[in-house]
């Protein structure tokens, strides 16, 4: 198959040599679409500042935190290993320690830090259900992540994202339809609901830095919704994409990139994550005018066996990395628009 894209454009082929992936031989690539082999799943994407390297969650049920090179898209699995480091927080003191097995990472987040060290949230499955907390250190080149702590979902929640906000808080999406809504942590208080969140699916999200605003992926309402935070009454702004937003990343020039997926049906799109029936879904990403709530498509791309369902979109440089689920061992790369 062959992506759809606005414009097509040829890239060169761009494969991966990783540690956990496909031989040069096996990262052909599409047509026109190079792929990134190597991290399995890769459900979010989140860049380091100031840095060549993208951090990866390989959402599987013993899945991995993955590390890739933007330069020459060469990837290394960085959690859990069988040598990690921890240095518990005091302010995750309700968390009862590192747990590596049974990790399924989702949704990350990161908190941009100084001199080469910052702080990395990341939505857990598996062995439980929290947002783990990890220091991440670029400062002697590679990334290394030490385990700081984590903050236990509350009871009957499923996080999906997590956005860093100001303070030392974060705030994450428990994905429900027909409603769910979003929770907010802060050091010394813990969990509370944040106001005004109840939609339908409420999936990805960020943040403005300020705080001010979450953006979040509407999967249910098709759209990315603009929430305010801390202001009374609520404002909620929307502006519809045409497809079920997954994730939700900032791109250099400010603008939002919504990616996600589209079916005939919303039942459409689990028989292709479950049984790999995928005929008619498509994997987008729209980028979004966080201020005008306008939206432009600019990627879509036929479910396939490299990318099965697209949840991601990533700038990196002139291309866009697009993610995502269902077992696939790849990233497929767009040029920018």
């Amino acid at each position: 198959m062959r992506a759809q894209l606005i414009p097509a454009s040829c890239l060169a082929v761009v494969c991966l040599a990783a540690s956990a992936g496909s031989s040069d031989a096996q990262c052909l690539p599409d047509g026109d679409v190079p792929f990134i082999c190597g991290p399995v799943s890769p459900e979010d994407l989140a860049p380091v500042p100031d840095s060549p390297w993208v951090l990866a969650a390989g959402m599987e049920d013993d899945g991995f935190l993955y590390a890739i090179d933007a330069r020459n898209h060469r990837s290394t699995a960085l959690f859990p290993t069988a040598t990690y480091h921890s240095k518990p927080d005091a302010a995750f003191s309700g968390c009862s320690g590192p747990v590596t097995g049974g990790f399924q990472p989702h949704g990350l987040n990161l908190r941009p830090g100084r001199n080469g060290r910052h702080t990395l949230y990341v939505v857990r499955h598996g062995a439980r259900e929290s947002i783990e907390v990890f220091e991440v250190d670029v400062r002697g080149g590679p990334p290394t992540l030490t385990w700081t702590g984590c903050a236990m979902a509350p009871e009957g929640v499923t996080f999906n994202s997590v956005a860093a906000l100001p303070g030392g808080g974060f705030a994450a999406t428990h994905f429900n339809r027909p409603v769910g809504r979003l929770w907010e942590w802060q050091p010394g208080a813990g969990w509370a609901m944040v106001p005004g969140s109840e939609t339908n699916g409420p999936n990805g999200l960020v943040a403005s830095a300020d705080g001010r605003w979450l953006y979040i992926g509407g999967w249910g309402t098709r759209s990315l919704i603009r929430l305010s935070r801390g202001q009374t009454p609520v404002q909620q702004d929307s502006v519809e994409v045409g497809f079920h937003i997954d994730n939700v990343r900032w791109a250099p020039d400010g603008s939002l990139l919504a990616a996600g997926h589209l079916g005939e049906e919303p039942e459409t799109i689990f028989q292709c994550l479950g049984q790999q029936q995928c005929d008619g879904v498509t994997s987008r990403v729209s980028r979004v005018d966080p201020e005008r709530l306008t939206a432009e498509e600019i990627v879509r791309y036929p479910s396939n066996e490299h990318v099965i369902l697209g949840t991601v979109g990533l700038q990196v440089g002139d291309e866009i990395w697009l993610g995502g689920i269902g077992g696939a061992d790849r990233i497929a790369i767009f040029p920018v628009r």
